[in-house]
């Protein structure tokens, strides 16, 4: 790993290990966990999220770090299992109780209660660190924080970081039936999880909680079926009846709006966009189900 030295950010390049006798970081834990700390600074309330490969397995906000772990784990306990768990409030003990009851690579807390170090190090390879304040991330104006590179044989790409999340004032409801005041907060909880998902994307949701996550697929209606079919079969105690969906690009047909429909979904926030947009929006007016439209596509890649 090479230190930036041209930002002071929290990072996990700079990230302090609490247990430095456990194994070295590997090149794929620096990167999972850095797609972990990006996701967990999205949120103000206690948050936690699981991530495996890059892409979240789960992830919550509650009223307390321990409830949030255990709700965003409850998305996909079984692709949970040596993912890396990102918390965006002191690391405490009731929550570092939860942690070691299954296997885990990495966990990233801004910092630890002395409880909390004390139950986790009794994983001996459980790599602990301490990022340290992340309000700091919101305030930088490092060029770090600011763009986004990715490398490219001969050459190496440059774009702006995605930092837009919609609030309510910004969703466009475009259906018949109107989304209830509790499907509209789910909506932009489900799109701030979605920015850190790799297209083609379906973020599945319920209050502040995922409940199933499709990723990567190269059909959207695939993302949606992956995303029904792990929120029915991984999810614990919730499903997706009932559930908020929210893709990162627009719907190019029907299929997969009425996938979403089939297994039970209630309301849906996607992009729009589509030479198609009249017939998704019809399938949903078609069962009385909500939609609305952002105009920002996330569609993650890298």
């Amino acid at each position: 790993a090479y230190v930036d030295l041209a930002t002071d950010t929290p990072s996990i390049i700079s990230a302090k290990q609490l247990n430095p006798n456990a194994k070295e970081l590997s090149y794929n834990n620096y990167n999972d966990a850095d797609g972990a700390l990006e996701l967990i600074t999205e949120f103000d309330r206690p948050a936690a999220a699981v991530i495996k490969h890059t892409n979240p397995a789960g992830c919550a906000t509650a009223s307390s770090l321990s409830d949030a772990y255990a709700d965003a784990l409850s998305t996909d306990a079984m692709s949970a299992f040596g993912g890396i768990v990102a918390l965006n409030r002191r690391c405490d003990a009731a929550t570092a109780e939860q942690i070691i009851e299954s296997f885990k690579e990495v966990v990233i807390a801004p910092t630890y209660s002395d409880q909390a170090i004390d139950i986790l190090t009794q994983k001996e390879n459980l790599r602990i660190l301490a990022i340290g304040p992340l309000d700091q991330l919101h305030t930088s104006s490092s060029s770090a924080t600011a763009a986004h590179e990715k490398h490219l044989r001969g050459g190496r790409l440059v774009q702006q970081r995605d930092d837009w999340v919609p609030s309510i004032s910004d969703l466009d409801i475009v259906t018949d039936t109107s989304p209830t005041e509790s499907q509209l907060e789910t909506m932009c909880f489900a799109w701030r999880v979605l920015k850190h998902v790799k297209s083609n994307g379906i973020v599945l949701a319920t209050d502040t909680q995922t409940v199933g996550i499709g990723m990567g697929q190269v059909s959207r209606v695939d993302a949606v079926r992956l995303a029904t079919m792990k929120a029915d079969e991984h999810a614990e105690e919730k499903g997706p009846v009932g559930s908020v969906m929210a893709s990162d690009a627009f719907f190019p047909f029907p299929d997969g709006v009425e996938t979403a429909l089939d297994a039970g979904v209630a309301a849906v926030v996607q992009p729009g966009g589509s030479v198609n947009d009249d017939d998704v929006i019809s399938a949903c007016d078609a069962q009385d189900v909500p939609m609305a439209f952002t105009g920002h596509r996330c569609f993650r890649h890298d």
